[in-house]
Formats: structure tokens, C-alpha cells, sequence
């Protein structure tokens, strides 16, 4: 049974919040209401930012409490490739560094309409090999990201499978956007019951990453990517947001690759929910969740019990 409190969550995100992203709306107004609503969240306790840059990019390192000194989560913050940035999503890096006790690094990457595709994929690269350079390996890095920041992941992924690179442990696609062309089932299904996302608003974001691209393009959509050599993946959708079939289908494509890959769908969740990890107690179970996947996921020398610190 869905909470009291998510129930009223819901009806703030689709009285309050959805009505401000449309395409309708210029993204710089998009963006700095983006930037308005992440004012309204509190970090957690012992929350620790180290800022910097990584070439042109600026970039975060976010950590909470105690963590692995060798181990990193590489998070690509959701905005449809066009809002979003360090400000907006410090607080779910933070969360989730402090359920899997990794710390997270957290990066500007390019967005649209300034820098269209593959500008962003890209930047990812950039940033992961910076990882690599600076001491961290390869079975103790996880991608993470929420929105176009999963579908982003797993470009991201495809990309540097295909340039010959040693690739993460894992990686972590909350409500990922991962078709961009909208051929998905729920685009349509689910339409009336989404309280956030609109078909419109998808199809004006799409257009400005992918300009003049073709949007099936696998580095755009990589749902019609090959996904073979992936590393495993974790996959948390809300059944009740359009993007359902963006997850469904992604879950699929990689099971018939051979790539180890978890799909969970929460009932009556909308598009990433984790937002009010903070405040709603399903929101708080999805990331303990990522935590305790993440932390399984890279080095076991400092292994710690999840399941009982964060339950």
C-alpha cells in the first residue's frame, strides 16, 4: 500500500511541479525552476562536497558518513538532457552515496540546445577516465543516473565498449530515458495517469539533444543499442510513468544480450520518485536499495551490512 505521504507527494509534483516543464517553456526558465525546487531540499547529516573541475566540467565529489576511500559512484543527474545540474541533484548523490558508503562524483555534463549529442556522452567518458587516471579501477566504479542521466549511462556505456575500454563494475538507470524517438508502449497507455511527464514536453527535449540526429540513433536512444559486454544493471521505474517501457524494453534488450540485469517496478510510482528520498518512505526503500546493489557491486575488502544499517 502506496504511503499517506507519497500520495500527497504526488499531487505536489502534478499540481505544482509538472506544470513548470513543457514545451512551452523556454529551458532557461525550465532550468531555473529546476534550480528553485532543489533549494526546497535539506542534505543529510555529515553530507561532504568538495568542489572542482574536470577540463571544462565542474564537478562534485559527494560523500556522507563513512566510505570506501577506492571506491566511486560516477552520477549523471535527469533533466532531458537539457536542465539539470550539480545544484539540482547534490541531494540524491548524496543519499546514495550514503546507502551504498561510496562516495559519488557528480558532473556538469554539456546540455542541449548549447551542446547537442554527443557532447554529453562524451563528457562522461572524460569524467570516467579521470576516475581511472586518478587511482580508481575499473571493479570499483559504478555509473549511476536518473532520467536522460540513465539513458545517458548506458550510451555512455555502449560508447566506451565500442572504444575498447575496460568498462565499470556496474551500473544504476533510475526511470532512464531511453528512447527518445517515443516508440514506447506506456508513451501513450499511460499518458492520463502520468502526474509529471507529457509525451509533448519529451518529444520538444528530444528534439533540442538530438538536433539534427536521427533520434534511433544508438548513442541517442540506446534502446536500439547492442548491449552485449554490458556490466550488470540495476533498473528502478514507477509503474505509473510514461518512461515504464523505456525500462521494460531496456531490461529485455539486455537479458537477450547476456548482461545480468535487475528490473524493478514500483507500484504506483511516478518518474523518479527518489527525488524526495528525504521525506517519503518509498523513496527512501529505492535507495537503500541502489546502496545496498552498488556496495555489492565494488570492492568487498571493507564489505559493510548494508541490509541492517539502512532497513
Amino acid at each position: 500500500m502506496r504511503s499517506l505521504r507519497s500520495r500527497l507527494f504526488r499531487l505536489a509534483v502534478k499540481y505544482w511541479m509538472s506544470p513548470k516543464f513543457n514545451a512551452h517553456t523556454t529551458v532557461r526558465q525550465q532550468r531555473k525552476a529546476l534550480e528553485g525546487f532543489a533549494k526546497l531540499s535539506m542534505l543529510p547529516a555529515e553530507t561532504r562536497l568538495e568542489a572542482f573541475s574536470i577540463g571544462k566540467m565542474s564537478a562534485d565529489w559527494v560523500s556522507v558518513g563513512d566510505t570506501l576511500d577506492d571506491c566511486a559512484v560516477l552520477y549523471l543527474h535527469g533533466g532531458a538532457y537539457s536542465i539539470g545540474s550539480l545544484n539540482t541533484h547534490r541531494d540524491i548523490a548524496a543519499r546514495v552515496s550514503r546507502a551504498s558508503k561510496v562516495k559519488t562524483l557528480l558532473i556538469d555534463y554539456s546540455l542541449a540546445p548549447e551542446h547537442a549529442h554527443p557532447a554529453a556522452v562524451e563528457d562522461v567518458a572524460e569524467a570516467y577516465r579521470w576516475l581511472l587516471k586518478n587511482g580508481f579501477s575499473p571493479q570499483n566504479i559504478v555509473i549511476a543516473g536518473d532520467s536522460a542521466g540513465g539513458g545517458l549511462a548506458i550510451a555512455a556505456l555502449v560508447s566506451m565498449r565500442d572504444a575498447g575500454e575496460r568498462l565499470p563494475a556496474a551500473a544504476v538507470c533510475l526511470s532512464p530515458w531511453t528512447d527518445l524517438a517515443g516508440t514506447g508502449e506506456s508513451i501513450t497507455s499511460l499518458a492520463h495517469g502520468d502526474p509529471f511527464l507529457t509525451p509533448e514536453w519529451l518529444q520538444f527535449m528530444a528534439n533540442n539533444y538530438a538536433a539534427d540526429d536521427d533520434l534511433r540513433s544508438p548513442l541517442i536512444s540506446p534502446i536500439f543499442a547492442d548491449l552485449h559486454g554490458l556490466p550488470p544493471i540495476l533498473i528502478q521505474v514507477g509503474s505509473d510513468e510514461i518512461l515504464l517501457s523505456d525500462s521494460t524494453r531496456l531490461a529485455d534488450r539486455a537479458r537477450e544480450a547476456d548482461v545480468d540485469v535487475r528490473l524493478e517496478v514500483w507500484e504506483g510510482m511516478w518518474h523518479v520518485w527518489h527525488f524526495f528520498g528525504g521525506l517519503m518512505p518509498e523513496a527512501k526503500r529505492a535507495i537503500n536499495d541502489i546502496g545496498i546493489f552498488i556496495h555489492e557491486h565494488v570492492s568487498r575488502s571493507e564489505k559493510v551490512n548494508l541490509r541492517k544499517s539502512h532497513r
